[in-house]
């Protein structure tokens, strides 16, 4: 068995990654601190936005993020709401950028 990183680490690293590009981002569901799964919700300051979730690749066995819903922000946070009130351990990390970038598809983030 592999050692796994917290969700807590994960998302430190995560919001540091983000601030090194200048992206703004804001924990707005602190999950639990050791096994809480993340949403990452991207607001293009547009009124739209998309949430995505880490998930397995079955073919592979490596992780990835997916995108959960997307479309209007209300439709978005919607979705949120939705899950967290299966998994309250669940966190949320806004991130807010008007050209779209989330960094979850660089290194070191899947």
């Amino acid at each position: 068995m592999s050692a796994r990183l917290t969700a807590r680490f994960w998302v430190d690293a995560y919001l540091t990654r983000l601030r090194l590009y200048d992206i703004p981002a804001f924990v707005v569901a602190h999950g639990d601190d050791t096994a809480g799964a993340v949403l990452v919700k991207l607001a293009t300051l547009d009124g739209s936005a998309a949430v995505f979730q880490r998930s397995f690749d079955l073919m592979s066995g490596e992780r990835t993020w997916i995108e959960l819903a997307s479309g209007a922000e209300p439709d978005v946070d919607a979705a949120i709401h939705k899950q967290r009130s299966y998994d309250p351990d669940l966190w949320v990390i806004e991130v807010e950028d008007r050209q779209g970038r989330h960094l979850l598809d660089e290194p070191g983030l899947a």
